[in-house]
């Protein structure tokens, strides 16, 4: 395939994106000098964060019960079982200090992305290094790790066998209901405190919260919205949005916050939104979360402290020279901030930690399902059904609003320029090659076949155009797929490949469907840009059909395949030029998306929040006799038998 250099092409769209926010950041933060500028500048920051958590739940009873107890020497591990919301079980230990003599400070530990939850070796470490000091600690599994395996009752489930992957699972079908799992992950740590405030053995003015990897993202996301929250001490992931994007290193999807930095936000904001309690950043010197962003973030940090006044000891920062992961040097930071800040006047360093594995799980066969919990797929499904039942149908006019926002489109485009590529040639016949300037340094590449070879530095458009969009690649389908094949054989056959796609996909020696492509770390910040990655590559199609109206098409019959069917459909839909739209191998809706456990189909598919106003099946009625079907396919992306 002629790549010509467009592998970075979306990547680096996306860092230019983030570093014009950044930039206008970076003034922000420099203009405030008074504590009142930095009060507003706080207030504004947790209003946007809270906006990216929404839907918060109801809190409901934890119906919380101790099912078994552990004695050791110097602490008493209780084994917790609760649920954060109705039929959503939590796995859970509490360490209790030996000998209290009155409320001890408590903890939240956040487990990191280990299988074995908060059994990991290195978890119990730190809980041990706490109890051991006179915290009482409570740690808790979270979704598809330790004994929460969400899909335990699954024969099938390679692509869900990871946790990262899991997460990933659950968050694709959750933005089809316009929810976040960060707030799912959220909402289980909150009740977990809830549950911590409860003990008798807990000092409500002394509570902190902690984690490392993943928990130190959840130390991170919660922190902010829970005030109850003393002390943090986040380990090996903070850093910067941008470093993470230009280190191309993906996230899960409870990492990408939705809209926050399109609200002008970074990481070390999720901590100024709690100025001035005390802080400390760990990290490790060879972690893979890039340590120039972890001493830039604490920068921001600290002057912001400084501005209102708050104590030197407020905030720390810890980099061990280790690399990623919750270590011993890291933990005992930790264990000293928290003392001092709980008036701890002394503090015991242990120099070896019990490995307890054997005996720790909560439930009987260490799992919750088996337990009676409801998967979180069945959650989804149940929350889908309710959003289905609940919506109107839209006329036509209130349709197209509601697609342009979830795709945050707008009418308002300028004619693409376009550039004359090197032609190629493909079963002996020339193609010519054309770069679409959909917007800033994006193209959108075209080929279209020659009858005349001589005729492959001009585009001479037709007055009736065949446009055809591909599942992934437009020269693969053109050669492998008999639908596309038997297209280009009938007519003077156009194809497009969007942005990320065909010439354009990344630099990845990955499956471009693997759950942790660049594909997927692009949609995510798009996500975080408020700006969906689905709705930029339909802007592409909408903007190739603008051009080839201006030059001249008077009827444009458009074709997709797979997730070039996904965009034919909006873009059918959405642009007055379109005479028919030919779909093959569609999603029959958004809505049997979130009725089946395990969803193929790329991140990059979902319009946010999508089932809250409108699904597919709602633009294949207004196409209406203009559309037509072929070989629909279901949340596996494999054939199913068209409905009647």
């Amino acid at each position: 395939m002629p790549r010509n250099g467009y592998g970075h092409m979306v990547l680096d769209d996306y860092v230019a994106r983030v570093r014009a926010v950044n930039a206008d950041r970076a003034k922000r933060l420099s203009s405030i000098r008074s504590k009142k500028e930095a009060f507003a500048y706080r207030d504004e920051v947790r209003e946007a964060i809270d906006k990216a958590y929404r839907p918060w739940p109801s809190k409901t009873p934890l119906n919380a019960r101790v099912v078994g107890t552990i004695e050791r020497r110097h602490y008493r591990i209780e084994k917790i079982l609760f649920e954060s919301r109705p039929g959503c079980l939590v796995t859970a230990h509490l360490y209790v200090p030996s000998n209290l003599d009155g409320p001890a400070p408590g903890i939240i530990g956040s487990c990191g992305h280990a299988a074995d939850g908060k059994n990991a070796p290195l978890y119990q470490a730190f809980c041990q290094r706490l109890a051991r000091n006179g915290f009482v600690v409570l740690i808790y599994d979270p979704f598809n790790q330790g004994e929460r395996d969400q899909y335990y009752a699954l024969h099938s489930r390679e692509s869900v066998r990871s946790s990262t992957h899991a997460h990933n699972m659950m968050g694709k079908q959750l933005e089809l209901v316009g929810e976040w799992f960060g707030a799912w992950r959220a909402w289980d740590g909150i009740r977990a405190l809830d549950y911590l405030l409860t003990r008798p053995e807990v000092d409500p003015a002394h509570i902190g919260l902690t984690g490392n990897s993943g928990g130190g993202t959840m130390t991170s996301w919660i922190w902010p919205v829970e005030a109850r929250f003393t002390m943090a001490a986040p380990s090996c992931f903070v850093t910067t949005f941008a470093a993470n994007l230009e280190n191309e290193l993906p996230a899960d999807s409870e990492q990408y916050p939705p809209g926050v930095i399109g609200a002008g936000l970074d990481m070390a904001d999720f901590f100024i939104a709690r100025a001035p309690a005390p802080v400390i950043l760990l990290g490790q010197a060879y972690c893979f979360f890039d340590r120039r962003g972890l001493k830039q973030a604490y920068s921001e940090i600290r002057r912001f402290y400084d501005i209102i006044g708050a104590p030197t000891n407020a905030t720390d920062i810890f980099i061990g020279s280790e690399g990623h992961g919750f270590f011993r040097d890291n933990q005992e930071a930790m264990v000293q901030f928290f003392a001092t800040h709980a008036g701890i006047q002394e503090v015991t360093r242990l120099e070896e930690t019990e490995d307890l594995s054997d005996v720790l799980n909560v439930t009987p066969k260490g799992e919750v399902v088996p337990e009676g919990a409801t998967p979180i797929y069945d959650l989804i499904a149940q929350n889908a059904d309710v959003l289905a039942s609940k919506r109107k149908k839209l006329g036509k006019d209130e349709l197209i609003r509601c697609v342009q926002s979830t795709l945050n489109l707008s009418d308002n485009r300028d004619l693409p320029h376009h550039r004359w590529l090197r032609s190629t040639t493909e079963d002996g016949v020339r193609l010519a090659r054309y770069a679409i300037e959909t917007e800033g340094n994006i193209r959108a590449i075209m080929r279209k076949r020659l009858s005349n070879p001589s005729y492959s530095h001009t585009l001479d458009v037709e007055r009736e155009v065949h446009l055809y969009l591909p599942h992934v690649s437009a020269e693969e389908d053109l050669i492998e797929d008999p639908f596309a094949k038997r297209l280009k054989e009938q007519h003077p056959l156009y194809a497009l490949d969007v942005r990320g796609l065909g010439e354009s996909l990344a630099d990845d020696e990955r499956d471009f469907f693997h759950p942790y492509g660049n594909d997927y770390m692009c949609n995510g910040y798009g996500l975080m840009l408020g700006q969906s990655f689905l709705g930029r590559r339909i802007h592409d199609v909408l903007s190739t059909l603008d051009l080839l109206a201006y030059e001249g098409a008077e009827k444009i019959h458009l074709y997709g395949r797979g997730q070039g069917a996904i965009h034919a459909l909006f873009a059918g839909f959405l642009h007055s030029a379109v005479t028919t739209v030919t779909l093959k191998n569609y999603p029959q809706s958004y809505q049997v998306w979130t009725q089946t456990p395990l969803v193929s189909w790329p991140a990059a598919n979902i319009p946010r929040g999508v089932l809250t106003s409108y699904d597919l099946p709602d633009l294949m009625h207004a196409l209406d006799k203009k559309l037509a079907l072929i070989q629909p396919w279901g949340a596996d992306m494999s054939e199913v038998e068209s409905e009647k």
